[in-house]
């Protein structure tokens, strides 16, 4: 599966989880650490934990993708799932609009 392909199947697990705002953003000419970020909001930190949850549970099983790194879980306000080539953040809205990375990573 290409990085495209990858983030592209993230954003439809956070759709049938009712994630918000989801947004694929192209880093490939930004940055080395990734190609794409994937970023949704959840609107509690138990929809947060679950879009991040079902996002790790459905690439595993499916496609046997495993997360390389994993930060934010004992928080629940930032989830941040990084799949090497994908990073997934999955935010509460207010630290969504607080750190604004769409701003961020898409400034030309």
């Amino acid at each position: 599966m290409t990085p495209e392909e990858l983030a592209k199947k993230i954003v439809s697990i956070l759709e049938s989880k009712k994630g918000s705002d989801i947004e694929i953003i192209d880093v490939t000419d930004k940055t080395t650490i990734a190609d794409y970020f994937v970023l949704a909001t959840g609107n509690s930190t138990t929809q947060i934990k679950a879009l991040a949850d079902e996002v790790e549970y459905i690439l595993k099983n499916e496609d046997q993708i495993y997360a390389d790194h994993v930060e934010g879980r004992s928080g629940d306000k930032w989830i941040l799932i990084d799949f090497k080539d994908v990073v997934v953040h999955v935010m509460h809205p207010e630290l969504r609009a607080d750190y604004d990375l769409e701003g961020l990573w898409n400034k030309k």
